[in-house]
């Protein structure tokens, strides 16, 4: 691996009282960090790990300890490797028992996927160990092997969960889709199936926009999703990570996991959910004239890769067609409004 910066914690406490010193390791544990020697310990340099250091030296200083922190391209004796390795460890060590939890849900949700019988605690079971899971992967710096494992068994999952939708009346779709944050998929690659149109469009301008800003795209076919690596997230293909759940097309599970409330990116949902999963739920008027210009993006472009960016770059000119109720009301945002409606054939707007 390339050198890795990392920021280094040295702290000192009063002996008493002792829930001072208990309270600091734990915040320590909770934030991933990985203790080098004695006091020491070590996270990946990144500005939230370095407020959250600068934080927690001020709660020790008011303690009446000492702590400060350095930044480091090299930790002697170690190799980054060897440093990626200490976190790769303590993460399994935390991944044990949602593993042998994930264990024993899997062989429930198999059992009820045979006999047909609803088993109403069984999502809330669900819904709780895939919280948990995510909440570990989100200190799981170097996407351990383990962790990986745990996100193929989460989408696997839940697409089992989608299948026994009948079987578990009066539940949300929601308790199907953990809460995530941005910041643990960035710096990844994506992939999706080849010959994109509107769900995998819709979905790599939110990834794009709101998730990662430097997300680059690939595709595969279904069959290779299980060989995907470590730092790859696979959307909208059977066993990705991000992809149906029951009804809910993968853009809209990609806005309820990254809880995106923008009113524009609703109405674009909307669009596509009545696109891909063709119920006719919302019968926007603008839908025909977005299914129009996605298809001529699809016929006019070189290739899969040249399809997709096209088709960001039109999802972005839909959502900045809504004006300043996506962009706060400046008025340079209302300019695209125009070429909004032109695209659309005038047949856009926001109702």
């Amino acid at each position: 691996m390339s050198p890795s910066p990392w920021l280094i914690f040295f702290s000192s406490l009063p002996s008493q009282p002792v829930g001072n010193r208990v309270g600091i390791w734990r915040k320590l544990v909770k934030s991933g960090a990985v203790q080098l020697a004695g006091a020491a310990y070590v996270l990946p340099d990144n500005r939230e790990h370095a407020e959250f250091f600068q934080w927690l030296a001020g709660e020790i200083n008011r303690m009446g300890g000492e702590a400060a922190f350095i930044r480091a391209e090299r930790v002697e004796p170690l190799s980054d490797e060897e440093i990626v390795a200490i976190f790769a460890r303590r993460k399994a060590i935390e991944y044990r028992p949602l593993v042998e939890s994930l264990d024993v849900l899997e062989r429930t949700l198999d059992g009820a996927r045979q006999a047909g019988r609803a088993d109403k605690g069984l999502r809330t079971r669900a819904a709780k160990l895939l919280r948990d899971i995510e909440a570990a992967r989100r200190t799981d710096f170097f996407a351990s092997a383990v962790g990986n494992n745990l996100g193929d068994r989460i989408a696997r999952m839940q697409a089992t969960l989608s299948d026994l939708a009948d079987v578990f009346p009066g539940t949300s779709q929601s308790a199907l889709i953990p809460t995530r944050t941005p910041e643990t998929y960035r710096g990844r690659r994506w992939v999706t199936r080849r010959t994109p149109f509107v769900d995998r469009m819709a979905s790599a301008w939110l990834i794009r926009t709101f998730i990662d800003p430097a997300a680059a795209f690939g595709f595969i076919d279904e069959d290779e999703v299980a060989a995907v690596g470590g730092g790859v997230v696979a959307f909208d293909v059977r066993g990705g990570e991000f992809a149906h759940v029951g009804d809910l097309c993968t853009c809209e599970v990609l806005v309820r996991t990254f809880g995106l409330k923008d009113p524009a990116i609703a109405k674009i949902v909307e669009i596509v959910h009545d696109l891909d999963v063709k119920d006719d739920r919302y019968r926007r008027a603008e839908t025909p004239g977005v299914e129009a210009i996605l298809a001529g993006v699809r016929r006019a472009a070189r290739d899969d890769a040249d399809a997709l960016e096209r088709g960001i770059a039109v999802f972005g000119l839909l959502h900045a067609a809504a004006g300043p109720e996506a962009t706060g009301g400046s008025a340079a945002a209302t300019t695209p409004v125009t070429v909004g409606s032109a695209l659309a054939g005038g047949a856009w707007k926001w109702l």
